[in-house]
């Protein structure tokens, strides 16, 4: 098991009820809930983070014309195989 520490929080009472609500409906603890709370946080801000810097780098450097039509094609031909009816 990794190491763990102790961490103490202050929260509005209206957003502990919230918490209190929700854990309690999952059966989860409060350390379970705020660690599978921080860890989504973490997740998806890393996943933004991922999705901003491939943006920047297309914006840098974006495809080609003929990278274009290469997809064109194969998208194309992909599609032609498909038994459409």
């Amino acid at each position: 098991m990794p190491k763990t520490a102790k961490i103490a929080i202050s929260l509005p009472e209206d957003v502990l009820k919230a918490v209190e609500q929700e854990r309690e409906g999952s059966g989860e603890s409060r350390s379970e809930f705020f660690r599978r709370a921080v860890e989504t946080l973490l997740r998806h801000r890393r996943e933004r983070e991922l999705s901003e810097q491939y943006v920047r780098a297309y914006q840098q450097v974006p495809e080609t014309s003929e990278e274009v039509e290469g997809a064109r094609r194969a998208a194309s031909a992909i599609l032609a195989e498909e038994p459409w009816q």
